[in-house]
C-alpha cells in the first residue's frame, strides 16, 4: 500500500477538477465532471469529497480510487447486468456509453441502521413497522444484520437537496418505472448486492447497505455512475463488529461516514461553513480508501501522475477522434 508519506505530500497538489474544456458538453455532478460527446460520457472522477452534500475539499488519491474500483466491480458482474464502461484511459476517467438514467436510485440495505429522521433505524425505533412499505420483524436492534436485505427505492437529489424516500409499490404508481422493468431492477440490484457481500466478507470487510443508479442503453439494462465505492457504498470492519455491538456503537468504518464522524466531532452537523480539514483526516480518510480499493480486488493500489490534466485531456480527445 502507498505510504502515509506518500499521502500526505500529495496533500498540497490532490486533484481538484481534470481540465478538458473544449471536449465536448460538460454536465456538472455533485462531486465529478462530466462530458457528453458523440452519445459517449467521460466521468471525470476528481478528488473533491463531497459529504453533507457540500464540498469540504480535497483527499489524495480519491478520485482514482472511485475510478478504478468502479471499473473492477464492473467487470467482476458482467454476467448480472450489463454496464455503460467503454475504456478506463486513465486512472482518474470513466469513458462510458450516455445511459437514460432510470429517475429513482435503488438503495439496497442489508442491516438496520442510521441516525437521521428518516433512516430505517429511526423510523422502526419509533414504532413503525412498515418503513416505506417494507414488512420488518419485531425485535431488531440498531446496526443488526436484517433477515433479508430490503430495498428503499429514492428519487434522484438534486445537489443541496435531499432524496425523497419511496416505497417499491410508489415507483410503479408514480409512473417512475414500469412494473415489468422495476421487477428486473430490484432482482438485478439484490444479486448485485448478494455479490458485493461475498467479497466484502473475503475482504474482512461488511457491506452494510449501498446506491445503485441504472440507466437504459439501447434498451437494454444497465448499470451506470459508480459501484461498491466507499462514497456509493458503507463498508464497517467485520472484526469490530461483534465488540461494537456489545457496546452499543457503530463498527470501524471505512468509507465517507468515516469523514462524517470527525467533521460532528468538530461541532459540524451539515450546515454552515464546515471546518477546515486537517492534514490528519485528511491523509487518514485516503488510506482508507485506498485500503479499500486494495482489500476488495486484492490489487496493489497504483496512483497516476499528477496532475493529469493534459495528458488526459489528450487521450480523451484521441479517443473521441476530436
Amino acid at each position: 500500500m502507498i505510504s502515509d508519506s506518500e499521502i500526505r505530500s500529495a496533500i498540497p497538489t490532490a486533484l481538484d477538477s481534470v481540465d478538458v474544456s473544449g471536449l465536448g458538453d460538460k454536465i456538472d455532478g455533485k462531486v465529478r465532471d462530466m462530458y457528453t460527446v458523440d452519445r459517449k460520457r467521460a466521468l471525470i472522477t476528481t478528488d473533491r469529497v463531497s459529504a453533507f452534500d457540500r464540498v469540504l475539499g480535497t483527499i489524495p488519491f480519491k478520485g482514482q480510487v472511485l475510478t478504478q474500483l468502479s471499473a473492477w466491480w464492473f467487470e467482476q458482474l458482467q454476467d448480472v447486468v450489463s454496464h455503460h464502461v467503454v475504456d478506463v484511459p486513465d486512472p482518474n476517467v470513466i469513458i462510458g456509453h450516455e445511459a437514460d438514467p432510470l429517475p429513482v436510485e435503488v438503495i439496497v440495505r442489508g442491516y438496520i441502521t442510521g441516525s437521521t429522521s428518516t433512516s430505517l433505524w429511526t423510523l422502526y425505533e419509533q414504532g413503525v413497522r412498515r418503513p416505506y412499505g417494507l414488512d420488518l420483524p419485531a425485535g431488531l436492534v440498531k446496526n443488526a444484520a436484517l433477515p433479508t436485505p430490503v430495498i428503499t427505492p429514492t428519487t434522484k437529489a438534486e445537489k443541496g437537496q435531499h432524496d425523497e424516500r419511496l416505497t417499491s409499490a410508489e415507483v410503479v404508481e408514480r409512473g417512475l418505472v414500469d412494473a415489468e422493468l422495476w421487477s428486473h431492477v430490484q432482482a438485478v440490484a439484490l444479486e448485485v448486492f448478494s455479490r458485493g457481500q461475498a467479497v466484502a466478507s473475503q475482504a474482512g470487510l461488511i457491506l452494510v447497505d449501498t446506491k445503485y443508479e441504472f440507466g437504459m442503453i439501447d434498451g437494454k439494462l444497465a448499470l451506470i455512475d459508480e459501484v461498491h465505492t466507499p462514497d456509493s457504498s458503507r463498508y464497517w470492519v467485520a472484526d469490530t463488529y461483534q465488540n461494537a455491538m456489545s457496546e452499543g456503537h457503530a463498527p470501524d468504518q471505512f468509507d465517507k461516514e468515516h469523514l462524517r464522524l470527525w467533521l460532528g466531532a468538530q461541532g459540524y452537523k451539515g450546515d454552515g461553513e464546515a471546518p477546515a480539514l486537517s492534514d490528519e483526516i485528511v491523509a487518514e480518510v485516503s488510506a482508507r480508501y485506498i485500503s479499500a480499493y486494495e482489500r476488495l480486488t486484492g490489487l496493489t493500489f497504483v496512483p497516476g501522475e499528477q496532475p493529469p490534466r493534459e495528458r488526459i485531456a489528450n487521450r480523451l480527445t484521441a479517443y473521441f477522434g476530436r
